[in-house]
């Protein structure tokens, strides 16, 4: 199993991951981090590709201050979630998004341990937080999260470092995966229907390996 694995410096608890991030967008403006993307175009033609209702309930996992919700809200999407360990991340994006915030259900937790609807979604997006699982209970704690909280033929769209990305972000090490290594971890029940290497450039003009896997719970 081809892991690109760094050992994480800080604990792993609730508390000090909360409080990371808590800094980190109480600090930092939202163009002023490395993963900021003014539009997630690939992880929108993912999506497209998905589903054709607008109705279906989407989830999108770390969404914290991504324009994800604001382009799926511009293209007509209906039942959007977004959760966040970082209050502060949730509450900006609220204030962006002014009133058309509450169209989106908010989630303030952490993803290995919030209670999700079961059986609910169709579609779960997660852009750079499972890279963020350095240890294997929480790896398992959160593949067990989207088995439980999507519906049967349901689509995973999961976005982590790729083996040339970057070793650390935000201060935190981080585990790099290629596309097989990434199909492990989430094991039998997802199929893999496909997967790109992606080139994001950074607000500071740095390049950094993304992959995209494209998963369909079986």
């Amino acid at each position: 199993m081809s892991l690109y694995i760094t050992t994480n410096t800080i604990t792993s608890s609730t508390n000090n991951v909360e409080n990371h991030w808590e800094t980190v967008y109480k600090t930092k403006a939202p163009n002023d981090v490395s993963w900021y993307c003014p539009h997630l175009e690939t992880s929108l033609r993912f999506i497209e590709k998905a589903i054709q209702s607008q109705n279906l309930p989407i989830i999108d996992v770390g969404g914290g201050q991504s324009t994800l919700v604001d382009d799926l809200l511009a293209r007509g999407y209906q039942n959007i979630s977004v959760l966040d360990i970082s209050e502060t991340a949730i509450n900006g994006t609220k204030e962006r998004l002014g009133k058309a915030a509450k169209n989106v259900k908010w989630l303030t937790a952490d993803i290995t341990q919030v209670k999700l609807p079961e059986h609910y979604y169709d579609v779960w997006h997660d852009r750079a937080v499972f890279h963020f699982l350095t240890t294997p209970e929480q790896r398992a704690a959160y593949v067990k999260q989207v088995a439980l909280a999507m519906k049967s033929g349901g689509h995973v769209i999961m976005s982590t470092f790729g083996p040339q990305g970057p070793e650390k972000c935000s201060g935190l090490e981080v585990i790099r995966y290629d596309a097989e290594s990434l199909r492990e971890q989430f094991g039998e029940q997802f199929q893999l229907i496909d997967s790109i290497i992606e080139i994001h450039q950074t607000p500071f003009n740095t390049k950094q390996q993304f992959l995209y896997c494209y998963f369909k719970v079986i």
